[in-house]
C-alpha cells in the first residue's frame, strides 16, 4: 500500500513550446507523446527513466496565476492502489478525482499526487488520450533517473511535511540535517520509499534567523512547493559542456571554493581543472563522493530549477555545498526581495 516509484512529473507551463524546448533540445528529452483536451494540450517527454508532461491551456489556469510555472503533479506508482488512496485519505490528504484506477490526492505543498499501479515500464498518464510521435526507442542521453525532488516549505512545518508523507504514503524518514550559513539557518528531512524510487528532500527556512533564498522562493511561488528537480547522471563535466552548449544556463560557483577544494577532498585533486572550468560542485560523505550543479531556473518568477547529480557511492545531498549554493543563488538575483 506504500508509495514506491515516480511515475511522472506533470509540469504546468503558460508557454509549452518553450517548455517543451528546453527539456527536448536543451536537456535532450525525447518528446514521444502528445495529447490535446478541449483547450489543454499535452507533451509526453523522456529520458532515462524519467518522465515528464509538459500541459498548458484549461484546467492550469489557477495553478500558473498563484504560482507560475512549476510542479503540479508527481505520480506515485504504488503496489496497491486502492490500498494507497485509503491510506493517503486517512492521513488527511483530499481526493481531488476519484476514477478507477487512478485516483489523485492532495500534498501538502500546492502539489497534487496521482496514484497509479506500479509496473515494470514507463506508461504514459491513464487520464488522457495520448498521440504517440515515438515508434523506435527513445535513445539513450546524460539523464539516467529522477535522483530526488526537493521541497521548500513554510517555517514550522518541516515535522509535519514529514510526518504527512510517511503516513500518508510510506515514505519514512530517512535523514535530517541543519545547516548554518552565516546569519541563516536551513533546516531538512529526507523521507524516501522502501524502494528507493521516491527520494523528497523537504526543506525548511529556520524562522529564527535572517531570511534566506528559501523564504525567496517561497515569496516567488506564493507558498510551499518544488524548488527543483535533481537528475543523476553517470558524467557530470561532460553533462555539463553539452547541456551549456545546448542553452543550458548553470549557476556559477566563487572561484574560491577550488582553491579549498584540494585540502577538503584530496582524492580528488586531479579532477579541479574540470570542476572549475564546469562550475560542478563537490562533496562526500562516509560511503563516497557526490559531483553536482545547479541549473537557474528557466521560468519568469525563477521558481524551479534543475540540478544534475553523479553519485560516486554518496547516499548524501551535498551539505557541505549548502554555502556555496546560497552564495550563488544570491549572486543570481534569486534572494528575498
Amino acid at each position: 500500500m506504500a508509495a514506491q516509484d515516480i511515475e511522472y512529473v506533470e509540469v504546468y507551463t503558460s508557454d509549452e513550446g518553450t517548455a517543451v524546448e528546453y527539456f527536448a533540445s536543451s536537456f535532450g528529452f525525447t518528446r514521444v507523446a502528445e495529447s490535446v483536451g478541449d483547450g489543454s494540450h499535452s507533451s509526453l517527454l523522456r529520458q532515462g527513466t524519467v518522465q515528464i508532461v509538459v500541459t498548458a491551456g484549461r484546467g492550469t489556469e489557477d495553478f500558473l496565476e498563484a504560482h507560475g510555472d512549476g510542479i503540479a503533479d508527481i505520480a506515485f506508482a504504488c503496489d496497491d492502489v486502492d490500498r494507497a488512496r485509503d491510506r493517503a485519505v486517512a492521513a488527511g490528504a483530499s481526493m481531488i478525482t476519484s476514477q478507477p484506477g487512478r485516483p489523485v490526492v492532495s500534498g501538502l505543498f500546492c502539489t497534487r499526487h496521482s496514484l497509479v499501479a506500479r509496473s515494470a515500464g514507463s506508461r504514459a498518464p491513464a487520464d488522457r488520450v495520448w498521440i504517440r510521435l515515438q515508434e523506435t526507442p527513445v535513445p539513450t542521453g546524460h539523464i539516467r533517473l529522477l535522483d530526488h525532488v526537493a521541497v521548500c516549505v513554510e517555517g514550522g512545518t518541516l515535522e509535519e511535511s514529514a510526518d504527512f508523507y510517511g503516513t500518508a504514503f510510506g515514505l519514512p524518514r530517512y535523514s535530517s540535517e541543519y545547516v548554518e550559513v552565516g546569519e541563516q539557518g536551513l533546516d531538512s528531512i529526507v523521507v524516501r520509499s522502501p524502494s528507493g524510487g521516491i527520494t523528497f528532500t523537504i526543506l525548511e527556512q529556520d524562522p529564527k534567523k535572517k531570511p534566506g533564498q528559501l523564504e525567496g522562493f517561497l515569496s516567488r511561488y506564493g507558498g510551499s512547493g518544488v524548488q527543483h528537480l535533481a537528475f543523476l547522471v553517470d558524467d557530470i563535466v561532460s553533462a555539463v559542456r553539452d547541456y551549456g552548449d545546448r542553452g543550458i544556463g548553470f549557476l556559477t560557483t566563487p572561484r574560491a571554493y577550488y582553491d579549498m577544494l584540494a585540502d577538503r577532498l584530496p582524492a580528488i585533486r586531479g579532477e579541479i581543472a574540470g570542476l572549475r572550468a564546469t562550475n560542478v560542485l563537490a562533496d562526500r560523505d562516509e560511503w563516497g563522493y557526490l559531483l553536482q550543479l545547479f541549473t537557474r531556473s528557466p521560468y519568469a518568477r525563477n521558481t524551479v530549477f534543475y540540478e544534475l547529480v553523479q553519485r560516486r557511492g554518496a547516499r548524501g545531498f551535498g551539505s557541505a555545498n549548502i554555502k556555496a549554493l546560497y552564495e550563488a543563488v544570491e549572486r543570481d538575483g534569486l534572494a528575498p526581495g
